[in-house]
């Protein structure tokens, strides 16, 4: 690993309420060990809104790595909280992957399970990534309001549990039966792009990463190094629409299908009629209007020495 991250203290945090987290800790440690990486201090965390401070304060006692163990509203909110570090106790972000759909880490090609990461940790390399905020809220795959609000209702945590990320498109149409249309203004502060009305909407996305949903892509050239906020906005339509929209999930090319609209861009505002909840990375955390925007190269992290879709720009304290 670069040696940055391995020239300080290590902590090691873990949200044990994340699908694989309940026991995660013991098994982390000692992977990390085995891999000649000594964690100083270690904190388990019941859900993810409590992390910030526990990271904040393992920044303040010195650590230079902290690896975080969950699912992707836990690295959202471990990223937020690194982002807002800056200077030479700026910490580097180490992913163990115990969540349900693990997007981050897909987008980093980070492999799933604790000895795996763990190696990747002892052997990898550091890039730094983008941040996604919306209303200051951090995010790093995707901000969406509609139809995934109400996927995220669906999924309980005993739904997550038993049947991993074959849970979401169960949910989905569930969620999709008691959908309600809406409109919503889109404006664009760069300037880039004029002002929009949208009506008789499905879904607006707002993606940060790449992958999102379990596996599902953003768009063809989407990534989380690439300073831009990928907006995509779906249109109600037929029911033969919705089912060709979700055989272009995986690739990303749905931004391309006639029902849906697509801007890349460095902000956007979002108003809708009538206050409408955003889910953040499978975390309901605010609600319209909103404005997102991309904060470029907010946080180091960990990745796999052969990852090309991410580098490290910004120079090392």
């Amino acid at each position: 690993m670069d040696a940055t991250a391995a020239s300080g203290p290590v902590a090691l945090v873990i949200n044990t309420a994340s699908r694989h987290g309940a026991d995660a800790l013991p098994a982390a440690r000692k992977a990390l060990h085995r891999h000649g990486i000594d964690v100083a201090v270690a904190h388990e965390v019941t859900e993810a809104s409590t992390l910030p401070g526990v990271v904040a304060e393992v920044v303040t006692s010195g650590a230079r790595l902290v690896v975080v163990g969950g699912g992707d509203g836990t690295m959202s909110c471990a990223a937020g909280a690194l982002a807002d570090v800056s200077g030479a106790r700026r910490a580097v972000l180490g992913v163990l992957p115990l969540g349900t759909a693990n997007d981050f880490a897909r987008s980093l090609d980070i492999p799933k399970g604790i000895e795996a990461a763990s190696q990747v940790l002892a052997t990898g390399k550091i890039v730094d990534v983008d941040v996604g905020r919306a209303n200051a809220a951090p995010f790093l795959n995707v901000a969406s309001i509609g139809l995934s609000v109400r996927v995220t209702y669906a999924v309980k945590p005993g739904l997550k549990r038993w049947l991993g990320p074959v849970a979401y498109p169960f949910a989905a149409a569930a969620a999709f039966r008691h959908h309600r249309p809406f409109s919503a203004l889109l404006q664009f502060p760069a300037g880039d792009f004029a002002r929009i009305e949208l009506e008789d909407l499905l879904q607006v996305g707002i993606g940060n990463g790449r992958h999102y949903g379990g596996g599902a892509t953003v768009a063809p050239n989407a990534s989380v190094d690439d300073h831009l906020l990928d907006v995509f906005a779906i249109e109600m339509g037929r029911l033969r629409d919705h089912v060709s929209i979700a055989s272009l999930l995986r690739s990303g090319r749905l931004v391309e299908h006639e029902k849906v609209w697509h801007f890349a861009t460095t902000e956007v505002v979002v108003d809708t009629d009538g206050e409408q909840p955003i889910n953040l990375d499978g975390e309901i955390a605010t609600t319209t209007p909103s404005r997102f925007c991309v904060q470029p190269n907010a946080v180091d992290v960990v990745v796999p020495k052969h990852l090309t879709d991410a580098r490290r720009e910004r120079n090392a304290p």
